[in-house]
């Protein structure tokens, strides 16, 4: 190719073109493999109709794959190819490595999702005792008001005392005052 993008021309003799020769088994088994992880990369990103695409692109490979039964490539390129072997394996490997990689990460994912529903238990728990003592806290208050309350020798004297306190022009005054007070609030 030329540095714009586009394609020169060569001129073959015949001779050169004898010599051509077909692909050999790896290289095949190579592209084969390249358009089998094309395929699944393509696939990964489509989100619907997945399976008509999936049929087109298998349609696709075979053709692919008969053409290359019969494709002729000039002896020289064919060593490149045979490097393509080398990549594949190179590539195998990754994928094992990521393979393992993703394994390795779905356990973390799993512990760390146990752990969570662990802390969530754990929270519920100390939630239900918080309760449970805020429970024991009232009822322990109450018992000590009510003995505050038995522990006033004079009541009748008290309740008498809040009578008079209720009864007082100033008690009555002072509830005209906040009367007085919240209508205005409300006015405002």
């Amino acid at each position: 190719t030329k540095e714009n993008g586009s394609s020169k021309e060569m001129k073959l003799s015949s001779a050169e073109k004898a010599s051509w020769q077909t692909l050999s088994e790896s290289s095949k088994q190579f592209l084969e493999t390249m358009m089998n992880s094309i395929i699944l990369s393509l696939l990964c990103q489509q989100r619907e109709r997945k399976e008509d695409v999936q049929k087109h692109f298998n349609l696709l490979k075979q053709r692919m794959l008969r053409f290359f039964k019969t494709l002729k490539v000039p002896p020289r390129k064919l060593g490149n190819l045979k490097n393509l072997l080398s990549l594949q394996v190179g590539e195998k490997q990754m994928l094992e490595t990521n393979e393992e990689s993703l394994v390795q990460l779905q356990e973390e994912i799993n512990e760390a999702k146990r752990s969570a529903e662990r802390i969530d238990e754990t929270v519920q728990q100390l939630q239900y005792k918080i309760q449970v003592l805020k429970n024991q806290l009232e009822e322990n208050e109450k018992k000590a008001s009510k003995n505050e309350i038995l522990k006033i020798k004079n009541k009748k004297g008290l309740l008498k005392d809040v009578g008079i306190i209720q009864q007082s022009a100033e008690m009555k005054n002072m509830l005209t005052l906040i009367e007085k007070i919240y209508e205005k609030v409300d006015f405002i």
